[in-house]
């Protein structure tokens, strides 16, 4: 797909990709809890091998295949628990198979520094793979699987880039973060903000599985969570002296680069929900 696009502009390619994946991911949601476990733990997966290689890129030694094996366990079993398949004490499984990565580098001979590697083959479980794992949390909140929930976090994410990518590009001048980010404008985190709020309040007139103002909540934690999780991952790239996380997706960069709004939202629209 990449090379196809390729003739075209940065803007046609962001728009044809955009659409092409928000086709086969909103199709996955809607179709079943099946496929939606299928699309999800496959970006899950890809996420967190481009994390892993973006950090060797800054000549760190991962666990790639491993930490992503971590990964892909806990967004399985967060799955299978939240449905209801499998008794939560479950979960317990989890520590034992992490606690493998400390005796895999003790018995690594030619690590130099190994607790380094330790620490980034965490650190792809922790930033990449607990927030996707999450997401199971959200799907079955009302105790079997509701697409509602997900499809609209996603499009309120949705509203929230293309309105902060389109006001930024006509009217960005003040900068958000120009140490981070010299591209983030003020102007476009306001265009955001009003595109992703109305598809919020939107949200409520097409499903009851929220009320009003719990979509706003939503709506504002998703602003904040996508604004910053795009933050962070500029500070990531910037550490590693990059631009993209990747060039899987044409004209969006990698899979690091469009999901770091969710990665940081995750958590917290999982708390707000659970609480209130």
């Amino acid at each position: 797909m990449t090379s196809i696009l390729n003739k075209y502009s940065n803007l046609t390619q962001r728009i044809i990709a955009a659409l092409v994946g928000a086709l086969i991911i909103i199709s996955g949601i809607c179709y079943s809890e099946w496929t939606y476990f299928i699309i999800f733990i496959s970006i899950c997966t890809a996420t967190q091998l481009e994390f892993y290689k973006l950090v060797g890129l800054d000549g760190m030694l991962p666990l790639k295949t491993f930490g992503t094996f971590c990964g892909l366990c806990i967004f399985s079993l967060s799955f299978f628990i939240e449905s209801g398949r499998i008794h939560s004490k479950y979960y317990f499984a989890i520590f034992p198979v992490a606690t493998l990565i400390y005796l895999i580098y003790l018995y690594k001979k030619k690590e130099v520094k190994p607790f380094r590697g330790i620490a980034f083959t965490f650190l792809g479980i922790l930033y990449v793979a607990i927030p996707f794992s999450l997401l199971n949390v959200v799907a079955f909140f009302s105790g079997e699987y509701t697409f509602e929930l997900i499809l609209g976090s996603l499009l309120i994410l949705w509203a929230n880039d293309t309105g902060a990518y389109f006001a930024g590009v006509r009217y960005g001048k003040r900068k958000l973060f120009e140490r981070v980010s010299p591209k983030k404008s003020w102007e476009g985190s306001i265009g955001g903000l009003l595109l992703a709020l109305a598809m919020a309040y939107g949200l409520h007139y097409t499903t009851d599985v929220l009320m009003p103002w719990q979509w706003l909540c939503v709506g504002f934690i998703i602003i904040i969570g996508g604004t910053y999780g795009d933050l962070v991952e500029s500070l990531f790239k910037r550490s590693i002296e990059i631009k993209d996380s990747g060039r899987l997706i044409p004209g969006h960069g990698g899979f690091l680069d469009r999901f770091d709004g969710l990665l940081l939202s995750a958590p917290f629209i999982t708390t707000f929900l659970k609480i209130f």
